[in-house]
């Protein structure tokens, strides 16, 4: 069955889904795009590992999966863990170290992702902070196991943590301090545009968070107005109505649903 016209008069292209955001009475209404029957053959888009030279994923060929995280995966979070560190020290950038338990309970909170094989092999995982009494988010800690590198598992991850953030706290900022280009250009696709640091949060606790990085003191030295990151924003109120994958949504609304969050 169609839904009913949008009333927001949205318009989306062949295959995607939306939401449509109105506030009145601070409830978010969720409107839903249908996908063309083609599109929406499958539940879980996969990613073909074969001939991916080097890894024990490009040897078995298999396919990836990517799920609101919970306490089922606590199992995987020293790995997660191990798997940031060293991606930052080959990088050569500092972290926001997170402890077992803290990344255990966003896990639990329903403000997770990870990702897995066929096998329920770790695949790459990625986080939600709030700040500023909620005004604001980010999505943190994004990282893709080596084994899983170069196969679209990062923008995945990032469409999954995106579209969870914009469901659960509709009226917030979403934010991002990166220097990778990579990110840079995800952030791009998602509709944040580059911001000065006086946009971001002000939470204090947010920016005790890169004590951990080589660049710090250069943050300081320019009272955090500006660092070798680049600061990214994501404004709601600029971006009412726009499509998000129908598939993404419709998959975290059905497991927020089932474990009562929303």
């Amino acid at each position: 069955m169609r839904p009913p016209p949008c009333p927001y008069g949205l318009s989306s292209p062949r295959g995607r889904g939306g939401i449509c955001n109105d506030y009145k009475e601070q409830k978010l209404y969720t409107y839903i795009i249908l996908m063309d029957k083609e599109n929406n053959k499958q539940d879980i888009l996969s990613s073909s590992l074969s001939g991916r030279n080097g890894s024990k994923a490009a040897k078995e060929g298999v396919s990836v999966r990517i799920l609101v995280a919970d306490e089922s995966h606590e199992k995987y979070v020293d790995l997660i863990l191990d798997t940031i560190r060293i991606a930052a020290k080959k990088r050569g950038t500092g972290i926001a170290e997170r402890t077992h338990e803290y990344v255990a309970t966003k896990m639990k909170e329903g403000k997770a992702v990870i990702a897995l094989d066929s096998e329920d092999n770790f695949a790459g995982f990625s986080y939600i902070e709030t700040w500023g009494n909620k005004h604001y988010v980010t999505t943190s800690g994004l990282i893709v196991h080596p084994d899983f590198q170069g196969l679209g598992v990062a923008k995945r991850i990032k469409d999954y943590t995106f579209t969870l953030a914009r469901i659960r706290w509709p009226k917030a900022k979403i934010f991002s301090l990166t220097s990778g280009d990579a990110v840079m250009k995800m952030n791009t696709a998602l509709g944040y545009v580059p911001v000065s640091f006086n946009q971001l949060t002000d939470d204090d606790a947010f920016w005790r968070g890169c004590q951990g990085c080589i660049n710090h003191d250069i943050l300081m030295a320019k009272n955090r107005k500006f660092c070798i990151c680049t600061g990214m924003l994501y404004d709601p109120e600029k971006h009412q109505g726009e499509p998000t994958p129908a598939d993404v949504f419709q998959d975290i609304m059905k497991t927020l649903a089932k474990r009562g969050l929303i």
